[in-house]
């Protein structure tokens, strides 16, 4: 049942909670209101979310697992996956970062490198451990050629 819960749009979820919770009971007066962040933070949402439905769709032409806690059946090296070894987890940083433009939480913006850091260290490094493990030279020669995020 944990795992079930222990997945990255859940912890993107209370990430952006945070965020507006912050905007919501601790403003303290700072801004950066303006529509230019507005803008900006639309286009962060909308480029996050289309980054994730192309990764998706990668996933789906590959016949593999999107599930972080399971295996996949092979490395996918196309589309997305041929800038960003991680471009799900890359577009769900962009969306709490467009967020916390959208909703003017600028205390929250330290939010963004420990919400990185966290899915980095509770799901990446793993993954890639099972990665390495599977597919062995021919991961490591697709983690020498694509950068885990840009």
């Amino acid at each position: 049942m944990l795992k079930m819960i222990d997945i990255p749009p859940v912890w993107l979820v209370a990430f952006a909670a945070a965020a507006w919770w912050q905007v919501k009971l601790l403003p303290l007066g700072v801004s950066l209101a303006h529509p230019v962040t507005q803008v900006l933070g639309g286009l962060l949402v909308g480029g996050g979310l289309t980054l994730i439905g192309l990764a998706a769709w990668e996933f789906r032409r590959h016949k593999t697992t999107i599930i972080p806690h399971q295996s996949p059946s092979t490395i996918i090296q196309s589309g997305v996956f041929a800038r960003s070894r991680n471009p799900i987890y890359l577009g769900d940083a962009l969306i709490l970062a467009g967020l916390i433009l959208r909703w003017d939480a600028v205390l929250s913006l330290p939010l963004l490198p420990i919400f990185v850091w966290w899915i980095e260290r509770r799901f990446i490094v793993t993954e890639e451990n099972r990665m390495r493990r599977e597919f062995r030279a021919d991961y490591g020669q697709y983690e020498q050629k694509v950068r885990r995020w840009l």
